[in-house]
């Protein structure tokens, strides 16, 4: 939570015996008709020990949660990455018995040109947070990959916004159709905590930025009652935004 008081959050938030709070991931297929993405792909199903014990993971269900939706990971065109940390890009390739394979073998992965470049390299500031060779060399090997860098639209409907702030490539997905907006805010937005524009994790790397981020995305939101689809929160997946709200 950042600077946000403890005394505060803590009122609403469950915590367990080693100061640990539960999350979840909460990821997001967009079916435009003729291409289906999904946003993110969680811890993925190759985490050591070490990170077993630090985050207790519960199993990989991603593969069964996509069947349960009408999705094989066959089906999905395109994987939109809002940033390399190893929570977020850990699903990128599983391990479905014999060996490593891309999980979404048929999919172009998008990321932004600057995020891929720190994975790859990563100074003092970021090396804990990423883990390229183990979890994103296979897709460079593949070729099965898209650097954007800065806003682009990947459909009529999908556009990648450079953000930064949480991490140097850090993307949001805004998302809009039939007069519907909606964004998809990755951890800028990963708890309900978070909705307050000031409240931000102690990842930043640049706290400013992902302020007035924030701000930039419920001020659009607002005027058209659109969903913000949080990261990480374990009961709300998603708030309209609307005149009333209070930040």
């Amino acid at each position: 939570m950042g600077i946000f008081p403890r005394a505060i959050w803590e009122r609403t938030v469950p915590i367990d015996e080693k100061h640990r709070i539960q999350m979840d991931f909460s990821l997001l297929i967009i079916d435009t008709g003729s291409r289906v993405f999904l946003i993110d792909t969680g811890l993925g199903n190759r985490i050591s020990e070490k990170e077993k014990k630090i985050y207790r993971p519960s199993e990989f269900t991603l593969i069964d949660n996509l069947a349960r939706v009408g999705y094989r990971r066959e089906d999905i065109d395109g994987v939109i990455l809002t940033h390399l940390h190893f929570d977020h890009a850990g699903g990128v390739v599983s391990d479905f018995g014999n060996g490593d394979e891309l999980t979404f073998p048929n999919a172009i992965h998008y990321i932004q040109e600057i995020e891929w470049s720190t994975a790859k390299h990563p100074d003092e500031l970021n090396e804990s947070a990423y883990q390229f060779d183990h979890q994103l060399g296979l897709l460079e090997t593949s070729g099965k990959y898209q650097l954007v860098n800065g806003d682009v639209n990947l459909t009529p409907e999908i556009r990648l916004i450079l953000a930064g702030g949480h991490s140097n490539g850090f993307q949001v997905v805004r998302i809009e159709s039939e007069g519907e907006l909606a964004y998809y805010g990755g951890d800028i937005f990963p708890h309900k905590e978070h909705l307050r524009p000031s409240v931000t994790s102690a990842y930043e790397v640049d706290r400013t930025r992902s302020f007035r981020f924030k701000r930039m995305i419920l001020d659009e939101l607002r005027p058209k009652n659109g969903p913000l689809f949080l990261a990480h929160d374990m009961d709300v997946k998603s708030v309209r935004i609307d005149e009333k709200f209070p930040w």
